[in-house]
């Protein structure tokens, strides 16, 4: 388990390094894949080389980034990460080299870009997929010739920086695709990084849900544990906004469950209701124009519920019940009611 700053400074997000323990991230490595990364980033500790970060989003590129930039040499100048996926297009330019007075309308004063305000540091670039192809040739010049030059200047200014960019698709296949410059990418790629999704790291979710909880329950001095039905779901959820999605349920757990136990019952239903396709059974928005039943509502939810128990026990009606936190009497009520004997195997 690694800890690391992770501080946050206007919307460039540049944020040099500092003691403070109330704002730190966290990274956690007990899987394979994870102690593989880690390994990886001992490796290039010494290194002065473009690093690329390759994971879904949510898989943390970001905090990896900056844990990069602690461990070097760099560590004491500033951290600057841009992502380019919210500029756009015609704004990014300018973002990234910076503006001339007067080179666009609004264009009221001279401005430094990302890359001067990294310069003696290192410059995350995350989603640089989405960086427009007239846009990757000036950052290509960059690279090459650690200068920048302002949207309506002439002068080129120096600057020195690391470049760490993220991606949530294959440069690889863009540039196959022709949608990513491809001297760009060997650029970006001398340490690729490539980040596993949460759903190939299961065994890190338990010590991140406990650090999450510890956080977002900080404030009530008072940390609920998990029933073992809950920790069997979020261990079977296949998590598709990776550790920021298991993040974000921790913090609404927080907000909404008052009890000192967490059960199912506390949980979304995007995640109570996931079948083995990876789809929700039952969508979190079901409305009709004249209006909905709360009965049939209700019964639609009883009716997943127990399916999602007796396919979760394999069929065993009282491995179900233990995870519905019923009797095994009253499930077998509630199943011959609903008419769902065809969900049963076992006894």
């Amino acid at each position: 388990m690694i800890e690391i700053d992770n501080g946050v400074s206007g919307g460039a997000r540049n944020t040099p390094p500092r003691d403070d323990t109330a704002a730190r991230s966290i990274v956690v490595g007990t899987s394979r894949p994870m102690r593989a990364v880690f390994d990886f980033l001992r490796v290039i500790e010494p290194s002065e080389s473009n690093v690329l970060i390759i994971g879904e989003t949510g898989t943390g590129k970001e905090v990896i980034a900056r844990l990069i930039h602690q461990r070097s040499r760099r560590r004491r100048g500033p951290f600057v990460a841009v992502g380019c996926a919210i500029l756009a297009e015609s704004l990014i330019e300018s973002e990234l080299f910076g503006h001339e007075h007067g080179a666009f309308t609004g264009a009221i004063r001279d401005r430094a870009g990302r890359f001067e305000m990294a310069d003696g540091g290192t410059i995350f670039l995350d989603d640089v997929d989405d960086v427009p192809l007239a846009v990757q040739v000036k950052l290509l010049r960059v690279l090459q010739d650690r200068v920048v030059e302002r949207v309506g200047g002439t002068r080129a200014i120096p600057v020195d920086v690391r470049v760490v960019a993220g991606s949530k698709r294959s440069l690889r296949r863009m540039v196959a695709e022709g949608k990513f410059r491809e001297d760009l990418f060997y650029r970006l790629n001398v340490l690729p990084i490539w980040l596993p999704p949460l759903r190939e790291r299961r065994e890190d979710i338990e010590p991140l849900i406990a650090h999450f909880l510890s956080r977002f329950f900080q404030e009530s001095g008072r940390v609920p544990v998990l029933s073992d039905a809950v920790k069997e779901l979020l261990y079977r959820y296949s998590w598709p906004g990776n550790v920021r999605e298991l993040e974000n349920a921790c913090e609404r757990l927080a907000q909404t469950c008052t009890c000192d136990r967490i059960r199912t019952a506390c949980m979304p239903a995007s995640i109570l209701f996931q079948s083995a396709t990876d789809q929700p059974v039952v969508a979190d928005s079901c409305h009709d124009a004249h209006g909905i039943s709360l009965d049939d509502r209700l019964r639609d939810v009883e009716t997943n519920l127990i399916s999602w128990a007796l396919r979760t026990s394999g069929g065993n009606k009282s491995r179900a019940a233990e995870l519905l936190q019923i009797k095994r009497s009253t499930l077998g009520d509630r199943i011959r009611r609903l008419g769902l004997e065809h969900e049963g195997g076992q006894s």
